[in-house]
């Protein structure tokens, strides 16, 4: 059920409280809470302000340009946004499934993102927070204090991150907005240059990864009183699970689990998603709320992430991280592990899992293989599913005879984590900000549960909902002198 915090009684007679611009999140989002004369809490919502609609303006387009425009939703996931899309256009060309090279240059520029991705995620935005503390002054809480005050650990962050992204570079063509993957399978190889540039570091990443969630593991058992509560409200969890229930962010089927662990449903090929979620729309966001069909949108919203993945997964299927991932299990579990700081602790094993995966696909000889690309049949409609860094990412597409898209559906991570994250933050507020003057540290307890989720509010911003558009002319004075008003709907 969602929470009495989402709409207060009587707003007009509240103090409002906004955090703008939220910081260390990719996109721009706010926070308003309104709160009464002795500070009680009688509103919290997370707010997302900047409009994309790549829905909209990608139809029309032939449906080969659809990988390349699309990942220009992110800088920081751009391929995930290609492979989605590259996947969903090859039911279109008719190339399920694409050479098996093709499928392991995927795989290892994936990974490669998921590595960079989780790097710049805990060492840049989020480990300030959880080193120096939430009610740290603001001046130390940034990735330059952290460099000062932990070298070591500011270092390796960075360099996990830099070769995450030479492994995109590698498969891709280029760090940021590649084209490497293309409907059909892959537009270039991986000469055995490359893959010996590739595989030298790999001791030491291997090493600062395992460090990394060594740190994350001390930090939450250091802090466990505070952290297992922290912003926790139990909810269900959806992921992408391999044909055989182990760990697979590139392919797979959908599983979901009820808030106690119990399987909701489980087998769901990606073709099918449409007959387990639906999105409905805030008129205060621009970012659509998904949920459960058969739950309806106050009971049926859901957690994806690597927090999700991690507890909806059998096994996952290489050592280092499959230890780690059942001592994370030992110390928080055996009941499913709802709390937003856990994410962290998640992230940093799926980091770990995404080297082992990286030195394993290096070493398998098809990796340099020929034959890059298939075709076959013809096809209108074409669903790609993967697992970004944030969650579960679904891309799903209508060609015409004509090959241009007719219509585009997508749902991304942080759109599926809306309420997740609204649900947290309310939490937050209730538990630390009842009751007491709004200080900047209390307020950046409700940025720490947002920081949490790693959340990409651009990539989620692509649709209008039922926010209204306003566009206001401002001379060179500042004067309003003309201003403009569409009140959306959705289909």
């Amino acid at each position: 059920m969602s929470s009495p915090l989402e709409t207060a009684n009587a707003p007009g007679t509240l103090r409002r409280v906004v955090i703008e611009p939220l910081t260390r999140v990719e996109g721009h989002g706010k926070v308003t809470l309104l709160l009464d004369g002795d500070h009680k809490v009688h509103q919290v919502r997370l707010h997302i302000v900047e409009f994309r609609g790549f829905e909209r303006f990608i139809e029309g387009r032939p449906f080969w340009e659809v990988p390349v425009m699309v990942q220009r939703l992110c800088g920081i996931c751009p391929v995930s946004h290609l492979l989605a899309a590259s996947k969903a256009l090859d039911a279109v060309m008719g190339a399920r499934p694409v050479p098996r090279t093709a499928e392991l240059l995927r795989r290892l520029m994936h990974y490669g993102q998921i590595l960079q991705s989780h790097a710049l995620h805990f060492y840049h935005l989020a480990s300030p927070d959880l080193l120096f503390g939430f009610d740290a002054d603001p001046r130390k809480r940034n990735i330059v204090r952290v460099l000062g005050d932990y070298p070591d650990i500011a270092k390796h962050g960075i360099l996990l991150r830099k070769y995450g992204q030479e492994v995109i570079e590698k498969t891709a063509g280029r760090r940021i907005h590649g084209t490497g993957s293309i409907p059909g399978g892959m537009n270039r190889g991986l000469t055995a240059h490359d893959r010996e540039e590739l595989a030298r570091p790999l001791p030491d990443v291997l090493a600062w990864a395992q460090e990394g969630v060594a740190l994350v593991s001390a930090l939450f058992e250091r802090n466990r009183d505070l952290y297992v509560p922290f912003g926790t409200v139990p909810s269900a969890l959806l992921s992408l699970v391999g044909r055989s229930g182990e760990l697979d962010l590139y392919d797979g089927v959908l599983r979901a689990r009820n808030a106690d662990g119990t399987v909701r449903f489980d087998g769901v090929p990606q073709d099918c998603y449409g007959e387990k979620l639906r999105e409905t729309v805030r008129s205060w966001s621009y970012m659509k709320f998904p949920y459960f069909a058969e739950l309806g949108p106050d009971d049926g919203w859901y957690k994806v992430g690597p927090l999700a993945r991690l507890q909806n997964c059998d096994i996952i299927p290489t050592p280092l991280a499959e230890a780690e991932r059942q001592a994370f299990v030992a110390t928080l579990g055996p009941a499913v592990v709802h709390a937003p700081l856990a994410f962290h602790w998640a992230r940093l094993i799926e980091l770990l899992h995404a080297v082992e995966v990286i030195q394993g696909l290096l070493a398998d000889p098809e990796l340099l293989g020929d034959a890059l690309t298939a075709a076959g049949p013809r096809h209108g409609t074409g669903i790609g599913i993967l697992e970004a860094p944030r969650g579960t990412l679904i891309h799903h597409y209508e060609i015409g005879d004509d090959d241009l898209v007719k219509r585009c559906n997508l749902i991304v991570s942080t759109t599926h984590n809306n309420q997740a994250m609204n649900e947290a933050i309310r939490e937050v507020a209730r538990v630390h900000l009842d009751g007491h003057e709004p200080t900047n540290a209390l307020l950046n307890h409700i940025e720490v549960a947002i920081r949490a989720f790693d959340p990409c509010l651009s990539c989620a911003t692509h649709a209008l909902g039922q926010m209204p558009l306003v566009v206001e002319v401002i001379d060179a004075d500042g004067v309003v002198v003309g201003r403009a008003r569409r009140d959306a709907t959705v289909a």
